[in-house]
């Protein structure tokens, strides 16, 4: 029955978080923002509230294994799993945007700020309050870093029927489902847990943030497939910058998180060796398969350790 429920309660947050993303774009739009913009901003941070929401609940819930877990674990997943797959199904890419340049900081920032504030054994409010900082400052970086751009799609985007009352009912249903389907998701996630006798850091990793990352998948296939492999890779950074500063930074505001970092040190390291790939990657513009199976095998060894933790 708990499997049933978790099935159900995932579904909610990925529908909800779906028609969020959907309604936001089409107000951004409607108010001429960049293409760049939406894509960096609000793709980005719809596509992560899924994992908003169930650490949020999992903190609320005193399960901070399982609100921690599910940002490292889908940090891991948008890189080894996400981005490999743009790059094993995009025939060639050769982007004009530098992600190198541009973008790296963004993607190591959060991972080096997480580490240090986890020396301690716990991110505090305080520690909250300055991740959330980072997005905002984020932001401001892509929206100073948007000057000029064109906007001819986007007028175009924008002729098209808008209806605010439609959209702001659509709205409000999304923040529904995905607030409820989190709570319901890290309660069964829980006690399937206590069930099997398995740690809740391991269901976070695992479970959680897998169907969490959902969205971040299904977005950055779409745009690959659509040739704007710029906004998926875009995604992916500002998703993983998300996770770590709004995600992380929600959930420990709701109630200060112990964390006990020296237990987790391969998950950790996963996800420092994954994010430094990513910026590899990006300084040698090596955007082709190769990469995507060298991403696929650190995932492999990444499920292999989780598996041999649960036997």
């Amino acid at each position: 029955m708990e499997f049933l429920i978790f099935i159900i309660a995932m579904g909610a947050l990925i529908w909800g978080a779906d028609k969020i993303v959907e309604q936001s774009e089409k107000i951004a739009i409607r108010l001429n923002i960049s293409e760049f913009v939406i894509g960096a901003t609000l793709v980005a941070l719809g596509t992560s509230l899924p994992e908003m929401a169930a650490s949020m609940a999992a903190s609320a819930n005193h399960h901070p294994e399982i609100a921690i877990s599910n940002v490292i674990g889908s940090n891991i997943l948008n890189i080894t799993l996400v981005l490999a797959i743009i790059f094993l199904i995009v025939k060639e890419f050769n982007p004009d945007r530098d992600f190198f340049a541009k973008d790296s900081i963004w993607a190591l920032l959060p991972i080096m700020i997480f580490l240090l504030m986890s020396v301690d054994g716990v991110i505090s409010r305080f520690d909250a309050a300055l991740l959330l900082l980072l997005m905002v400052s984020y932001v401001m970086f892509l929206l100073h870093d948007a000057k000029g751009l064109g906007s001819e799609e986007v007028d175009e985007l924008a002729r098209k029927e808008f209806r605010w009352l439609s959209t702001i009912v659509w709205l409000a249903a999304g923040f529904i489902l995905v607030v409820t389907g989190a709570h319901f998701a890290v309660d069964s996630a829980s006690s399937i847990a206590e069930g099997f006798g398995v740690s809740e850091w391991v269901i976070g990793i695992v479970m959680i943030s897998f169907g969490t990352s959902l969205p971040e998948l299904v977005v950055s296939v779409s745009a690959a497939m659509k040739n704007k492999v710029e906004m998926a890779i875009g995604n992916i950074i500002g998703s993983n910058l998300a996770n770590t500063s709004v995600v992380l930074g929600a959930a420990a505001m709701v109630r200060p998180m112990d964390f006990a970092m020296g237990s987790y040190v391969f998950d950790i390291s996963t996800m420092v060796v994954a994010t430094l790939m990513l910026v590899f990657i990006a300084a040698n513009r090596l955007y082709s398969k190769p990469a995507g199976i060298s991403l696929v095998i650190v995932l492999g060894l990444f499920l292999n350790n989780t598996l041999q933790s649960i036997a």
